[in-house]
């Protein structure tokens, strides 16, 4: 037997006990993970900085770099994020519905845990708390495989919580890391089709590809985020102007942020030099469409591709567009499902935008930003799925369990005997 296949099979076995315990056990249990990362703040940012360094000297991209940092503000943050999941009410157990039959017999559904989730993930160190945690209250055993570039601190930080499961009496096999990084070794996780219930892949788009291609198990996809900004002629321009500032330069190298700017052509004359000037004082890079490159004459001619690309960076795609229609038509070409904005003063434009786009999330007047788990009442957050499987959009502890009927009855027989 494979090693990944008996670590595989020791959380399973852990998560059975998990499964059955009672949410105020589960919520100390997170309360103390959070305390044990405060406390060991220093040897985890200590590990973070030697994968920085490695990284660094393999030449790794800045938004790269951007995910996989971690200081005592980031650590402070990951901790606040286990509390908030340990305060989210425990979908375990729930009932979503109770009928009765015409023959007695009661009909139930009731939320119980999918059973062991494997999350392969690269850079962000943040995912190794936050996707135990979630896992954990929702009474799921959990494999970690992060990527090579963050292997000692997510080392660290499963140390950290490894040790809080000992000191509550748990199995600790329920949080497994993959330490063995090969091809081969990950291979064989996603072919655990017994073992191992659902595969979420966080990371570049070839990453979440190779995964999808390779895996025997359910995949919840997310490719990457091409997200639009679409200012609408009736749009309030400082607000607009505000959505596109927080939106492609917060944080540039992460999935919610804005790729793409699309212009209603009635505004653009007002709207595109001012937007030019305060992408420009912020090092952003512009490639637009010749209407929007006779407004901002720096810009530069943008390509069909770029429309396409996720640039994770200082870089975003313009186009002026006749209409609402024209914006809808753009986006459904290339959009990603991930995240789309309107900035519009007319309701009926909205809620034609909204109807009109099938992404995991849309947003009417608020930054892509917001796009996130934490930021939509979820809690830390385990991934954000643009496949229509069970869960869409991002995914937080309900979309970590599944119903199932539990029937209440008094004997009742489909086919009674005769006589």
């Amino acid at each position: 037997m494979s090693d990944i296949k008996t670590q595989a099979l020791a959380c399973r076995q852990a998560a059975q006990a998990l499964a059955q315990m009672p949410s105020a056990e589960k919520n100390a249990l997170l309360n103390a993970m959070a305390d044990a990362l405060e406390a060991d703040q220093e040897s985890i940012l200590a590990a973070n900085a030697e994968d920085l360094n490695t990284a660094r000297g393999k030449g790794i991209s800045g938004a790269m770099l951007d995910r996989l940092k971690l200081d005592h503000a980031r650590l402070s943050g990951i901790a606040d994020a286990l509390r908030e999941v340990a305060a989210l009410p425990d979908p375990v157990g729930q009932i979503t519905r109770s009928d009765v039959r015409p023959n007695g017999i009661r009909v139930e559904r009731t939320r119980v845990p999918l059973g062991v989730i494997a999350m392969i993930y690269e850079a962000r160190p943040n995912v190794t708390a936050d996707a135990a945690a979630l896992c954990l209250k929702a009474g799921n055993g959990v494999i970690l495989r992060g990527g090579s570039e963050a292997i000692r601190s997510n080392q660290a930080i499963a140390a950290t919580l490894k040790r809080a499961l000992r000191e509550a009496g748990l199995d600790e096999a329920v949080l497994t890391l993959v330490e063995d990084l090969s091809r081969e070794t990950m291979l064989q996780l996603l072919q655990l089709t017994d073992i191992v219930d659902l595969v979420i892949p966080r990371g570049g788009e070839g990453l979440i590809r190779f995964v999808a291609e390779h895996a025997r198990i359910p995949v919840i996809k997310h490719y990457k985020g091409v997200c639009h900004l679409y200012v609408d002629k009736s749009a309030d321009p400082d607000l607009a102007l505000r959505l596109l500032i927080d939106g492609k330069t917060s944080r540039p190298g992460v999935c919610n942020a804005l790729e793409t700017l699309l212009v209603h052509a009635d505004i653009a004359d007002d709207f595109l030099p001012r937007a030019g000037r305060a992408l420009r004082e912020r090092n952003v890079e512009i490639r637009g469409d010749e209407r929007t490159r006779s407004l901002i004459p720096e810009a530069l001619k943008v390509t069909e591709g770029d429309y396409a690309t996720e640039f994770l960076d200082l870089i975003i795609a313009v186009r002026v567009v006749a209409d609402l229609e024209e914006a809808i038509a753009h986006i459904q070409r290339f959009t990603s499902d991930h995240t789309e904005v309107i900035a519009t003063g007319d309701e009926a434009a909205a809620q034609h935008f909204v109807d009109a786009l099938r992404a995991a999330v849309v947003m009417v007047n608020a930054s892509s930003r917001f796009s996130d788990g934490g930021e939509l009442g979820l809690g830390a957050e385990i991934g954000i799925s643009t496949t229509r499987l069970h869960s869409y959009g991002p995914m937080g502890l309900e979309a970590l369990t599944v119903e199932r009927f539990v029937v209440h009855g008094a004997g009742q027989v489909r086919h009674p005997l005769p006589g």
